[in-house]
């Protein structure tokens, strides 16, 4: 059995993560050496010719967690919803399915995807798989059937992307590749067809530079960023924050409260289409390991009290339009070494 002891740290991009994964925080884990390999010409440079699948590049001696041998199952604590199960269809494997992202319609699911948890970042840049994955809803609609995820090439110079968001037809996304304003930036995509984004740019100097953002949600149109950030101001080590985007430039960042800030870690935003519901990561607050679920719901112009949904290892959740919960689970065992991750998925009761 392949696993690795996951340490949880404080990064820029927000929250607690596993150091063992560059899942959402793909810039943060062995930066350095990500970095030099990039200026050696490794990475996923070309197109998908070069892409394995993912049953190829998974090792034969990866163990496949399942809900009956999870030491740590998600509980949810609302009965709004059912219980957490793991997503369906082809998305999970016995590698690292990560970061998960749904389009609020249910047509289209992206996750960032590594073969093996155990692998440094230096190796994972230029594998053949670790990156951003895409699925489409069979029917095209919401739906439990997916297609076999296809590989999302957004470069054509050596690169690792990762945490993937979309808003209608632009797919945001961070990566390191040489030109950066920083060690990873924030960069933009456009819809082609399906698994297809072309005219990749980068986000700009205000985002990646001045601000620094952390890992984002943009809301519908893409004028209004909430992302985490430890930037002074804060109430404690992580909080969320917001800047729009107002006559060509970015609004000075603006603190989302108390409500839903206190001195700890809050990071991985995500807003449902109505704007009612803001979703981000967060340590437990009622004495569960690792990393839990929080919603606040809006009162007026504010956002109301942050209320933990799901617990135990529940991280970086995203809501479709039926209120069906999205988040990534890890698999640790009772020593909290980590083996392995999946999508789970909370259905709205």
């Amino acid at each position: 059995m392949r696993r690795i002891r996951t340490q949880w740290f404080t990064s820029d991009a927000g929250g607690a993560v596993p150091a063992a994964l560059m899942c959402a925080t793909v810039a943060l884990v062995l930066v350095a050496l990500a970095l030099g390999l990039l200026s050696l010409g490794c990475g996923n440079t070309t197109g998908p010719a070069d892409i394995k699948s993912r049953a190829e590049l998974i090792p034969a001696d990866a163990v496949k967690v399942t809900p009956a041998t999870d030491v740590f199952v998600p509980v949810v604590h609302s009965a709004e919803w059912a219980d957490p199960v793991a997503m369906p269809g082809p998305i999970n494997t016995a590698g690292a399915e990560d970061s998960p992202f749904i389009a609020h319609d249910g047509s289209m699911f992206l996750f960032w995807w590594t073969p093996d948890v155990s692998v440094p970042a230096d190796q994972q840049v230029g594998d053949g798989g670790t990156g951003i994955w895409y699925s489409g809803s069979v029917s095209g609609a919401r739906t439990d059937a997916w297609d076999e995820p296809t590989f999302v090439t957004l470069t054509d110079v050596p690169s690792l992307e990762g945490c993937p968001t979309l808003d209608g037809h632009t797919l945001w996304f961070c990566s390191i590749r040489a030109g950066n304003y920083g060690e990873h930036d924030v960069w933009l995509a456009d819809y082609e067809s399906p698994g297809v984004w072309s005219n990749w740019q980068n986000a700009g100097e205000t985002l990646n530079d001045t601000y620094d953002i952390g890992e984002w949600h943009a809301l519908p149109g893409g004028y209004t960023l909430i992302f985490g950030s430890d930037r002074a101001g804060g109430y404690g080590d992580m909080d969320l924050w917001r800047t729009s985007y107002n006559e060509g430039e970015w609004t000075t960042p603006e603190n989302l409260g108390p409500n839903v800030n206190d001195a700890g870690h809050q990071s991985r935003p995500f807003v449902t289409s109505d704007g009612d519901e803001l979703w981000f990561t967060g340590n437990s607050g009622l004495g569960y390991h690792g990393p839990s679920l929080y919603r606040c719901v809006k009162q007026g112009v504010n956002w109301g009290p942050a209320e933990e949904i799901v617990s135990n290892y529940a991280a970086e959740p995203c809501v479709d339009d039926d209120g069906n919960i999205y988040f990534t689970h890890h698999f640790m065992d009772a020593d909290e070494e980590m083996i392995e991750a999946d999508i789970y998925v909370c259905y709205r009761r």
